[in-house]
């Protein structure tokens, strides 16, 4: 295994364990059904909102992977991202709640 699989499964235990919704399914983290983390060789994938994509992107922290998922090469800060792009994608869209 090398040291991004373990890091990432690692962050997968952390994530499923904490009771946030979260599951893991083919390598995918999920929340309430809908992916936000995978493995992507040695790189951390995560969904995020378009403006906060650019803003990371611009700063040369994350590279662009497709539509709203971007690399986070940087193991240092896979956590971080992990639990925004949780949040992100585990909150309802407004208006829908009711």
């Amino acid at each position: 295994m090398s040291e991004a699989e373990q890091r990432y499964a690692d962050l997968m235990i952390e994530l499923v364990d904490s009771n946030d919704g979260v599951t893991e399914v083919g390598g995918d983290l999920l929340v309430h059904g809908g992916p936000f983390a995978r493995l992507v060789g040695d790189e951390l994938s995560v969904r995020l909102p378009p403006d906060r994509v650019e803003d990371l992107r611009t700063r040369g922290i994350v590279r662009r992977h497709h539509g709203e998922w971007v690399l986070v090469e940087d193991q240092s800060i896979w956590s971080e991202m992990a639990r925004e792009s949780h949040e992100f994608v585990g909150e309802p869209p407004v208006g829908k709640q009711s």
